[in-house]
């Protein structure tokens, strides 16, 4: 195999430190999004605004079919639309406005809201936030065209993500939930908070980036038609067993993410608990975000990502069998599996960066919209599997969480959900990606094809 590195004279300027950061400061706000999307929001809408959880299930399950349109028209779009500017900082800047006035719309709604307003403005900032996903997530897939530096790349960005999602945590729970005098629909409540400081700062912050952080450099010599994109696309195998891995560990953390409020207030009896774990879970991500580009220089991307995620299967096992008010018990699962979690924030995000470099050099156009919006659809469609799959399942075992006590067949039926259901999934993934055939060498080889042809 040829190692040789590509000319340097072919290569793009290494970014310094400053435009990494700034390239990285607007997944503060997107992340935000991410964690109340999935978890603050059906609290919020069932707990506090009443709305059944059955309803509310398939009201975000409606919003996660719509990405299955809408993601790859955004990744087609963000590949194929070249203004002066630049294709991936002039669609993301434009995306900013409508993602940010659909989180206040959405995390702030009026007194009286239905379920048609959850679908409606959930679809709104569906497309938002997708149409700045996207071209934000190959934007920094090519700012480096290196095996490592695209993992010290995606760990920037992924740990700003994991300060926006602290910041999602804290503010949400600092101010409140109940039905307080201060916390009403249509009042000012924690989740409304939230979403006036993701409407100032997703568009102060997506210009630092758009100003400061240079337009990657394309490397394609060819277009191609839809169908004949297609067909490389499916024909790429590590892109095929990477993404179907994610969305099996996507599933996995998706399920937990969904029921952890559940699982803390109804299984373990500490609902003022709710907040501060949360917040230690994520802070502890953080901390296992150097960790992750320290392992993935020392056993290689994919198998340090697959250590991580047998640790978690390991961290999780005995989640179910704690008793009530064991408070110690799982804020020790929180730190560990928090620690695992960012590995799988950096790790897959930088194994995909080099897939679609199998794709460039195959089929001579760089087509990393195409890539990240199939990326952007399975973590969403994992996600979704949380609610859209396991509230209606757990419903039918009698858990319903407006009830001030809890059926033991509904409680013991969250607990496995919580817990033991995600470990199947991380077992499957790991199988996928143990023996991935994508190393440093293989990258190396791929670069070579792309930048000297």
């Amino acid at each position: 195999m040829d190692t040789r590195l590509p000319d340097s004279s072919r290569r793009p300027p290494v970014l310094a430190r400053g435009q990494i950061i700034a390239y990285a400061l607007p997944a503060i706000p997107l992340a935000a999004l991410t964690l109340p999307l999935y978890v603050l929001v059906p609290t919020f809408y069932t707990e506090t605004l009443g709305l059944s959880l059955a309803s509310v299930g398939f009201a975000l399950l409606l919003v996660r079919l719509f990405d299955a349109v809408n993601d790859p028209l955004i990744g087609w779009a963000a590949d194929r639309f070249r203004p002066r500017f630049g294709r991936r900082r002039t669609l993301f800047a434009l995306s900013l406005p409508l993602t940010a006035v659909s989180t206040l719309m959405l995390f702030w709604p009026p007194a009286g809201v239905t379920t048609a307003w959850l679908v409606a403005w959930g679809l709104m900032l569906s497309l938002g936030y997708t149409a700045a996903l996207i071209p934000f997530s190959a934007w920094g897939a090519e700012l480096a065209t290196d095996y490592h530096g695209r993992a010290r790349i995606a760990g920037w960005r992924e740990a700003l993500t994991l300060v926006g999602t602290l910041v999602a945590i804290a503010l949400p729970f600092a101010i409140g939930f109940d039905q307080t005098a201060n916390a009403q629909p249509g009042g000012l409540h924690g989740l409304a908070v939230l979403g006036i400081v993701v409407f100032a700062a997703l568009p102060l912050l997506g210009a630092i980036a758009v100003i400061f952080t240079p337009e990657p450099s394309e490397h394609s010599r060819t277009r191609l038609d839809l169908r004949t994109s297609l067909a490389h696309l499916a024909r790429n195998q590590p892109f095929v067993r990477l993404i179907a891995a994610f969305f099996l560990n996507g599933l996995a953390n998706g399920i937990p993410a969904t029921l952890f409020l559940y699982f803390v207030s109804e299984r373990l009896g500490l609902p003022d608990a709710r907040g501060p774990l949360l917040f230690l879970y994520f802070l502890c991500a953080i901390a296992g975000v150097p960790f992750a580009t320290w392992a993935a220089r020392r056993f290689g991307k994919h198998r340090a990502w697959c250590y991580a995620m047998l640790a978690a299967c390991l961290a999780f096992a005995p989640a179910p069998l704690l008793g009530e008010g064991n408070l110690l018990g799982f804020a020790l699962i929180c730190v560990v599996t928090g620690l695992l979690l960012g590995f799988d924030l950096v790790l897959p995000p930088a194994i995909q960066a080099d897939v679609i470099d199998v794709d460039t050099a195959d089929s001579g156009e760089q087509r990393s919209g195409a890539y990240f919006a199939a990326w952007s659809l399975a973590t969403k469609l994992s996600l979704a599997g949380g609610v859209g799959i396991v509230f209606p399942l757990l419903a039918g075992f009698g858990f319903d969480p407006s009830s001030n006590v809890g059926s033991v067949q509904g409680l013991t039926a969250l607990a496995i959900a919580y817990a033991w259901a995600p470990i199947a999934a991380k077992l499957a993934a790991i199988a996928l990606m143990w023996n991935f055939p994508l190393d440093e060498a293989a990258q190396i080889e791929l670069r070579n094809r792309i930048e000297t042809t």
